[in-house]
């Protein structure tokens, strides 16, 4: 699940959320730990234009922070970026960052990549907002050497080039997971031919699996081979019946009611879902929680 408090766009923020802090992200954070969930996400801007304020709110927290932070109250769930937007920073940067959280959680680091889309956080930081495409892909790359066993990584790219600087800690994990987040032809590419699984855009069901085979296509082409993840979000969720308005997309029901309705997804091609649960209070949310866990997730 992607976590509530430290993104609060309002397309998906609660009103709670707005009072909300630390201590509350503690909580959800255990509560997924115990209720058995696969990963915790935490998005990334550095910062929000006037323009898009309003829509989008200036409520991001940084992602290595705000994971790390998680990472020691919690024991087993894994830590996703969803999404780094990787080319606003060097890959040394980037690498150095993620590599410790990996090594303090002792291995749970996934890294979801993205290209980004505010033109004046690009514009901001001197890089060039037309060529991001480009520069996620040589990202890509050399954060493949910079994330890989090696003390001292060597890139040599159009972009980047580095050898002999050495960085410890090394990741805990031999090969640290990237997916590559977006919908477009571009995205698609990208996470077929760079990424270990691709983690869609809002895509609706009907559009999944059009998706899904045109990354396979792309990856049998390529001769490319290996273990790869594909991720869906899907609707807004409420575990039994709620009393208040929770929107007309919202899938609502009984364990098995939703299960039913969330196995679709599997047989589409999907491996993982990430969800969000509808509530007016983390004690709401958190109840949704332990009961998807409890009840929802036997039945997938």
């Amino acid at each position: 699940m992607q976590l509530p408090v430290q993104s609060q766009s309002t397309l998906y923020a609660e009103g709670w959320e707005a009072e909300a802090g630390p201590e509350d992200l503690l909580e959800i954070a255990r509560a997924a730990d115990r209720a058995g969930f696969d990963y915790l996400a935490g998005c990334d801007h550095v910062a929000i234009p006037r323009r898009l304020a309003a829509a989008m709110s200036t409520v991001w927290y940084d992602p290595v922070a705000t994971l790390a932070f998680l990472a020691a109250a919690t024991e087993r769930v894994r830590l996703l970026s969803h999404v780094a937007i990787v080319g606003l920073r060097h890959p040394l940067l980037t690498a150095k960052q993620y590599a410790t959280l990996d090594h303090l959680s002792g291995g749970r680091l996934i890294l979801g990549v993205g290209a980004g889309h505010v033109q004046e956080e690009f514009g901001a930081l001197g890089v060039d907002f037309r060529q991001r495409g480009p520069v996620l892909d040589e990202c890509l790359d050399a954060l493949r050497a910079a994330l890989g066993p090696e003390e001292f990584p060597e890139h040599h790219g159009k972009l980047y080039d580095f050898e002999g600087l050495g960085q410890r800690p090394r990741p805990a994990q031999d090969r640290v997971p990237v997916w590559v987040g977006g919908s477009s032809p571009p995205a698609l590419r990208r996470a077929a031919l760079k990424g270990d699984g691709w983690l869609p855009q809002g895509d609706p069901r009907d559009r999944l699996p059009g998706q899904i085979a045109r990354i396979r296509e792309l990856r049998e082409q390529a001769g490319v081979r290996g273990p790869f993840t594909v991720g869906a979000i899907v609707e807004p969720l409420y575990v039994g019946t709620p009393r208040w308005e929770v929107g007309r997309r919202a899938l609502t029901g009984g364990p098995r009611e939703l299960a039913e309705s969330l196995r679709a997804y599997r047989a589409m091609g999907v491996h993982q879902i990430q969800v969000r649960f509808r509530s007016r209070s983390r004690g709401e949310l958190t109840d949704q929680i332990a009961a998807f866990g409890a009840e929802v997730a036997p039945e997938l």
